[in-house]
């Protein structure tokens, strides 16, 4: 094992880093974000955006062969070529430029950086009282904790549906007099469906329609309304007000709420049929920063590339220096190691986990056997519990996966498959979709089993037809049954839903995994939250299959993904940032992360549903979220905006290229951060090098006191294997007049290790228990 993760570990330092998919191409105009430093505008120009403008226009006609005067036709051709020009989180413009007017463009005075356009995707309730928020019969506890502070949070997504009970305003004051966003009128969508809830609602497409030509406004709202549903869903879970009753046919009844019911709601259209644009994307965040929000929460993200070259990543790190927390899905490309997205250490980068709810279901085989899986399907065509109905799999062994084994579009026979329970593999296409292949080729119901890429993780779904999720060693079982016996019969039974489930929360299998390959001594992901089964609001233009066939409306959906567990995390920033105004987005993550818990409900270390074995801080960060600890975590680690540049100067950086995220405050390198590991992360990563003559490494930590002015804090510190660890000083003492002590760490290596070695140190003042994971990896030698 440990072989397999060097290995993985050497391709992606040394070879290419994947990166999202880019559009453009030599022979079109492709779509471009141009960086600008604003203070290279020369004097001649009224503002920035004439200059943005001009240098646009200059370029175009420097690589063209036009010699006609400009004129209307100009300004007519330039309206086409610019899409948005950016002003607040940073600064520049985003246009349609030839490869040759690119290269014209990389060489104009003030031009920072050109990239190319980039499509980012989507990483698609009982989580309040999981989480400890409300006791269960109370229905405002958590609300009753909301301070002075009017926070308000953005959402980049598909949009929203306002009509949803859970952006019902009742109980909300005005609006605060700082908050400057809009409400954008378009299809199905008016000024009157923004209300003291749902504040700002915008929308962002010329970047998605100068890619993918003018959009099918039968198909899709030009306009901020959600014909996806992930959008309201999202939007729900940060800061949905309670409805009593909330249900999917059934399924989760009781209260749905969000983790922040007090907070506002900004909703940012930047996702579509054909994906999420970096341009939109980048404009969204900077209209929301000049709009005024507290938190942004993004769930999507594309593949790895550098910072510098990573157009959400600079969107972010502009935002963060507006003080706004940045919250976004870590992806769902688990359990494979290095899988993760949105790793910059200036966002919150969130993973997903189970919650103690689950929504059982049984397989009984003909000749007796019962297994247990998971479903969420409520229809008419329900299978008699006392009749056996005939079983098939296509797959001709548990372990040779086939297009019809995997009941893909067009792979099934009808012959073969009408009026029987089909045995599908999962992976390739979406869950739903083989239930609707498999009821389209005449199937009865679907048995729908995990392979070694989910494990024993049991998602449920709102299938069309009776169907039952099962873990892929039952899966095992129940496909040799069919295989090695003529007769194969089975039926399917559904149980409702099930609370206090044991163990929980589990990391989920699909939850994207470290390390983080950009900079190993910043451990990602920083978190896991809810992501599996979460109930939310959803839309009404689309069943709670999302499949165009499933003409079902309901007023909630229960989804998985890390998409789901993001707007969690965002959601109780927005609260702690409603009790402590003044706290950076840094200090929010230091006390998310310093309180989360490792131990599952039956007090035994957090679990990986993929293996079923224990899960690592490169599987759940710091842990699992701890809402209520976070409102008092004792000590901090601030980071301020120059340290997060300064960390980019330790990882050395071009200069050209850290003018990416200089441009805004003209920062230099002040080099207050000498080595990556020197960031004041909540988390603590120590690396030694390929060469064996480093035999320590000392990190260095700043810590701050938000408890008692009088504290003194002492250690305590897992033991390792490979190294010995030292503190100094010992204990960290705080009065009033002394709010912040730094200490060194240093790791002593006894042995080196052939992979990494998890463990912690806690400060204690018999209060607080202060916690930060550490990681302390050896390179292998080259």
């Amino acid at each position: 094992m440990a072989d397999k993760w060097w290995l993985l570990l050497f391709f992606f330092l040394f070879g290419n880093l994947s990166s999202p998919f880019f559009v453009g191409s030599v022979a079109t105009k492709g779509t471009y974000v141009v960086f600008v430093d604003k203070s290279a505008k020369p004097e001649e120009f009224a503002d920035h955006f004439q200059w943005y403008s001009s240098l646009i226009q200059n370029s175009v006609y420097e690589a063209s062969s036009l010699t006609a005067a400009w004129g209307d036709e100009v300004g007519e051709e330039m309206e086409d070529r610019i899409l948005y020009m950016y002003g607040t989180a940073f600064h520049g413009v985003a246009a349609r430029l030839s490869e040759e007017e690119v290269e014209r463009l990389r060489g104009k005075n003030g031009v920072v950086a050109v990239y190319p356009e980039t499509v980012y995707h989507l990483h698609t309730t009982r989580s309040p009282e999981f989480l400890g928020l409300e006791s269960g019969e109370s229905s405002n506890s958590w609300v009753e904790k909301i301070g002075d502070y009017d926070v308000v949070v953005g959402v980049l997504d598909t949009g929203i549906w306002p009509e949803s009970p859970s952006f019902n305003e009742s109980g909300m004051g005005p609006v605060p007099a700082r908050w400057k966003g809009v409400c954008d009128v378009g299809r199905n969508f008016e000024k009157h469906h923004c209300n003291r809830k749902i504040v700002g609602a915008r929308v962002f497409y010329r970047g998605y329609e100068a890619a993918s030509g003018k959009m099918k406004e039968d198909v899709e709202f030009r306009s901020p309304r959600d014909q996806d549903g992930h959008g309201t869903h999202t939007a729900a879970t940060v800061a949905g007000s309670p409805v009593h009753g909330a249900n999917l046919l059934g399924y989760a009844y009781g209260i749905a709420r969000g983790m922040a019911p007090g907070a506002r709601v900004a909703a940012y259209k930047v996702c579509w049929t054909g994906g999420c644009f970096s341009s939109d994307i980048l404009s969204a965040i900077d209209q929301a920063v000049a709009d005024g929000v507290n938190v942004l929460s993004i769930s999507l993200g594309g593949g790895v590339s550098s910072n510098y070259r990573d157009t959400l990543s600079v969107g972010a790190f502009g935002a963060m220096e507006k003080g706004v927390f940045v919250s976004c899905s870590a992806g769902n490309g688990g359990p494979d190691p290095i899988s993760l997205t949105n790793v910059s250490p200036w966002v919150m980068t969130v993973g997903a986990s189970t919650m103690d709810r689950d929504f059982p279901a049984t397989v009984k085989l003909g000749n007796g056997q019962t297994f247990s899986g998971a479903s969420l399907y409520k229809g008419l065509r329900n299978l008699s519990s006392n009749q056996q109905y005939p079983l098939i799999y296509h797959g001709s062994n548990s372990s040779n996966i086939t297009p019809s084994s995997l009941c893909l579009e067009g792979t099934l026979d009808r012959s073969k498959v009408a009026g029987k329970i089909v045995i599908c593999d999962r992976g390739i296409s979406p869950r739903v979709q083989k239930g609707q292949v498999v009821k389209d080729a005449g199937g009865i119901g679907m048995v729908l089993s995990n392979t070694a890429a989910n494990g024993e993780e049991l998602v449920a779904d709102c299938h069309l037809l009776p169907a039952v999720a099962v873990g892929e060693s039952t899966g095992k079982i129940i496909k040799h049954y069919a295989a090695t016996n003529p007769g194969a019969s089975a039926t399917l039974s559904f149980l409702g839903t099930k609370l206090r489930i044991r163990p929980s929360p589990v990391v989920a299998a699909f939850s994207s995994r470290g390390p983080n390959i950009l900079s190993l001594e910043i451990l990602k992901p920083d978190i896991v939250a809810p992501g599996v089964n979460i109930l939310a609001a959803w839309t009404g233009n689309l069943g709670p299959s999302s499949l165009p066939t499933d003409h079902r409306r309901t007023r909630f959906n229960i989804l998985s993904g890390t998409s789901m567990s993001c707007p969690h995390v965002s959601g109780i920033a927005a609260m702690i940032k409603s009790r402590r105004p003044n706290w950076s987005p840094a200090a929010i993550k230091s006390a998310l992360m310093t309180t989360a818990y490792i131990h599952d409900n039956t007090f035994k270390p957090l679990k990986d549903a993929s293996s079923a074995s224990f899960s690592t801080p490169y599987d759940h960060g710091a842990g699992h979220i701890n809402p209520m600890k976070a409102l008092n975590p004792g000590l901090i680690y601030d980071i301020q905006p120059q340290d997060y540049f300064d960390f980019l100067c330790s990882q050395g950086l071009h200069s050209t290229e850290l003018t990416v995220f200089a441009k805004f405050s003209h920062r230099t390198c002040h080099r207050s951060v000498t080595k990556p590991g020197d960031l004041n992360y909540p988390a603590i990563s120590a690396v030694f090098p390929e060469t064996q003559n480093v035999t320590a490494v000392t990190l260095r930590r700043t810590a701050t006191n938000v408890g008692s002015p009088n504290s003194t804090y002492h250690p305590v510190i897992s033991p390792f294997k490979g190294a010995i660890v030292k503190v100094n000083p010992a204990n960290l003492v705080f009065s009033p007049e002394k709010k912040s002590t730094t200490y060194e760490i240093t790791f002593i290596t006894k042995t080196r290790q052939t992979a990494p070695e998890f463990g912690s140190i806690i400060w204690k003042d018999g209060v607080h228990a202060v916690r930060s994971p550490i990681v302390i990896t050896w390179l292998p030698p080259l």
